[in-house]
């Protein structure tokens, strides 16, 4: 699955099946309409954040824009097919983030939370964090290396074996606490 050659048809397709033009989205999701066409050119994959503030506007859960395959059953991800990673930029004309996105249910049809492993680039000494806010709560668990997590006013230091959960509408961002990088398992929950 190639995801960040689809998401940006995926959601121009729902767009326009629902007659919303592009200025009617921006005002909607409070995003430039530059950048909405720039996500339908698939030029951009934006973070969460923007991702969700579309699906709200498609009335369509956020895995609509991620999936493969439409299996109702149970689906299995091997590592082996960790390949296959989706990066998501992270302001409006940025090129890609600190994080790849190994999506463990591209393959379910009707989910309602996105597990994902990500890997996380080693920090840079001049790192500036932008924080994100969006609907949902996410649950994250350190598989490997130092985390540290930006919540609201509060910093935490999470290592391999650490877990945290929070509601997402506080602003975040979740970031290597080192330069060696960190795993970790993401599960990602927004409301229609």
């Amino acid at each position: 699955m190639n995801t960040d050659k689809i998401v940006g048809k995926r959601i121009k397709a729902l767009r326009e099946s629902k007659s919303i033009d592009v200025a009617e989205m921006a005002e909607r999701t409070g995003l430039d309409a530059e950048q909405i066409i720039r996500i339908e050119e698939d030029k951009d994959l934006p973070s969460l954040a923007p991702l969700i503030k579309i699906a709200r506007v498609l009335g369509v859960r956020l895995g609509t824009f991620l999936d493969d395959q439409d299996a109702l059953g149970p689906v299995i991800s091997r590592k082996k097919n960790y390949k296959e990673s989706v990066s998501f930029s992270t302001n409006q004309t940025a090129s890609h983030t600190h994080m790849d996105y190994y999506s463990l249910a591209s393959d379910k049809s009707g989910r309602h939370i996105e597990p994902f492993i990500i890997q996380v680039a080693p920090r840079q000494d001049n790192s500036d964090f932008l924080l994100s806010s969006h609907e949902g709560e996410e649950f994250i668990f350190c598989l490997e290396g130092i985390l540290e997590v930006t919540y609201g006013n509060d910093t935490f230091l999470m290592e391999e074996g650490d877990s945290i959960y929070y509601d997402s509408i506080i602003a975040h961002h979740v970031h290597a606490a080192d330069s060696q990088g960190a795993r970790i398992l993401a599960v990602v929950y927004t409301p229609i």
